[in-house]
């Protein structure tokens, strides 16, 4: 039910409204540059950044927290924080316009870091609320009901955008402006069934103990699970080779509908449904991807999906009209959540069966996935000031999917080459 509640932010925020109503307001015909702070730059650079910056905060406080997290047991209290901030920020959106060009990029940023500060802990849970066996289908599962729930709430939206005339509104800008604070409604209200069943303490209870000081037990949480990761072989090449494979599915995730608009010149009304394919075929590619891990492992289905992506980005290079858009929007909805499900289900069979520090584990996993996003919206920020054109960033991205795969192909070595009897995630079931 979480992945319900906060996939409109991804949706409507990340992917969708937010993007296009952004591309709006910031420009003046065929100007593209914006005033930050008394700083001239491009609009969509401002806002890759503006991605990167958020989440390289989110990277550097989540580790601590995660630790103090598993040390207090309090890791649901830390969730339901970042879900407000996330939420809230989201709502303050309504009020952003071409006359406040910085409000909107900090709210924007506020609510970057309340959906990423608040993945970490909800992807911590996996591993405490069910099996082995069950986390391939439940992970599959919640990717799946994120998708639908994304959908519901753009759907809505779709219609108040392209037809205002039936909700009485005249300004053709308002309708963006009620899609954010109806993603501050949907969050808060669904998260509370989350927040309602999760059980308060995980594991370890809140110490009363005065003398011992968690800020710094956190800190030595963290460095013991970092030297545990270090000890494996197959869990660091594993989350070097996520590492770039986020690189370049969160950058797509991100900049897709800013490409279509700027690069491409589609309108709304392509855009907004061509999205809401990505979503639709994402809940079957979600399952589809469970379906391939359970007949070739999880890391072989993984590669695979991998291998498709290189093959969207060098198509994506050469898109010059809506029908290629949509076209290249239904293979990146097969493969997006295929890939997101295999990413978290992988890592969790890979930890040790013994560990209850599973937050701080996870805080590993979501820190090379929002290191990840940074490094991957800001090199395409980078690449398009420098050549002036969003296309090469998307070959870019087609590289940074070949890093990753490489990775994963060593990864899937090493582990044959250490055990004789394949674990978990390398066997058929």
């Amino acid at each position: 039910m979480y992945d319900w509640a906060n996939s409109v932010y991804q949706l409507t925020i990340a992917s969708t409204i937010f993007p296009i109503y952004y591309n709006q307001v910031t420009r003046e015909g065929d100007d593209f540059i914006v005033h930050f702070f008394g700083l001239e730059v491009i609009n969509t650079v401002l806002y890759s950044w503006a991605i990167a910056a958020a989440y390289f905060l989110v990277a550097l406080i989540t580790p601590l927290l995660s630790s103090l997290a598993d040390y207090t047991g309090r890791r649901k209290t830390f969730m339901q924080f970042f879900t407000w901030l996330g939420a809230l920020s989201c709502g303050a959106l309504y009020f952003f316009n071409p006359g406040n060009i910085e409000f909107g990029i900090i709210a924007f940023a506020m609510g970057t870091i309340g959906y990423g500060g608040s993945i970490v802990y909800y992807n911590s849970f996996l591993p405490v609320i069910s099996k082995p066996e069950d986390q391939d289908k439940i992970s599959a599962q919640g990717y799946s009901m994120g998708y639908l729930g994304g959908v519901v709430l753009l759907l809505f939206n779709l219609i108040m955008i392209l037809q205002p005339g039936w909700f009485g509104i005249s300004d053709p800008l308002l309708p963006a402006r009620i899609s954010f604070i109806t993603v501050f409604l949907w969050w808060i209200g669904f998260s509370l069934i989350t927040f309602n069943r999760l059980p308060r303490y995980t594991f370890r209870k809140r110490r009363k103990d005065k003398e011992t000081n968690i800020f710094f037990e956190g800190y030595r949480e963290l460095d013991k699970v970092f030297h545990q990761v270090r000890k494996s072989k197959p869990l660091s090449a594993y989350l070097i080779g996520f590492f770039f494979v986020m690189m370049g599915l969160l950058t797509v995730m991100f900049m897709a509908a800013t490409y279509g608009e700027k690069e491409l010149g589609l309108k709304d009304s392509v855009l907004i449904p061509t999205i809401l394919i990505i979503q639709l075929v994402g809940m079957g590619g979600a399952w589809l991807f469970a379906r391939l891990s359970g007949r070739w492992g999880n890391l072989k289905a993984l590669m695979f999906s991998v291998a498709v992506w290189i093959f969207i980005c060098i198509g994506a290079y050469f898109i010059i009209n809506a029908l290629q858009f949509m076209i290249a929007a239904f293979f990146i909805g097969l493969v997006m959540g295929g890939t997101q499900a295999l990413a978290r289900s992988t890592y969790s069979k890979m930890l040790p069966e013994t560990t209850t520090d599973h937050t701080s584990y996870f805080s590993f996993f979501d820190v090379m996935e929002k290191l990840a996003t940074v490094a991957g919206t800001f090199s395409f920020g980078i690449i398009e000031a420098l050549t002036g054109s969003m296309r090469y960033s998307v070959l870019a991205i087609g590289v940074f999917f070949m890093i990753g795969i490489t990775f994963l192909f060593f990864t899937h070595r090493l582990q044959q080459k250490s055990s004789n009897v394949s674990p978990q995630y390398l066997n058929k079931n």
